[in-house]
């Protein structure tokens, strides 16, 4: 949850498969009318590592364990979502899916609070094009 004013720390997962794709949530800005995609992950919640935060919004939102946990980088973006502005620190993770059948779904559907998500699997090459939006932007860097 965003609170107006604060930096949020964030720990992202970066899946990819055998197929050259990557695993993404999509999102939308209903103020920007504006699809967005961004990797897996959340919030890191006050007495837990990023790597914890990780593997629990996996669980939380998918029902997924990840390993092979390698951290990559801490990126920070800043940005307006809704109409209000946003400031995050990410501690971004290379991982993979524990079970197979993670590789074999095309998307799947979940709850974040309220909102009804879908996560995906994205061809990397169609994310670089910029054909659609990975937010933050640097994250191509490591694609």
């Amino acid at each position: 949850m965003y609170k107006e004013g604060t930096i949020r720390v964030i720990a992202l997962g970066l899946i990819r498969d055998r197929n050259n794709r990557t695993f993404v949530s999509e999102g939308y800005d209903s103020v920007k009318n504006d699809n967005f995609y961004r990797a897996m992950g959340g919030g890191v919640e006050f007495g837990e590592t990023s790597k914890f935060a990780l593997r629990r919004e996996f669980q939380e939102e998918i029902q997924a364990e990840v390993t092979n946990i390698r951290y990559l980088a801490c990126l920070e973006n800043i940005f307006t979502f809704q109409g209000k502005p946003g400031h995050e620190i990410i501690q971004l993770y290379e991982c993979d899916f524990v079970h197979p059948k993670f590789y074999q779904q095309e998307k799947i559907t979940f709850n974040e609070g309220e909102r009804e998500k879908t996560a995906l699997w994205m061809d990397i090459k169609i994310l670089k094009s910029g054909k659609f939006r990975l937010v933050p932007e640097q994250f191509l860097d490591f694609l």
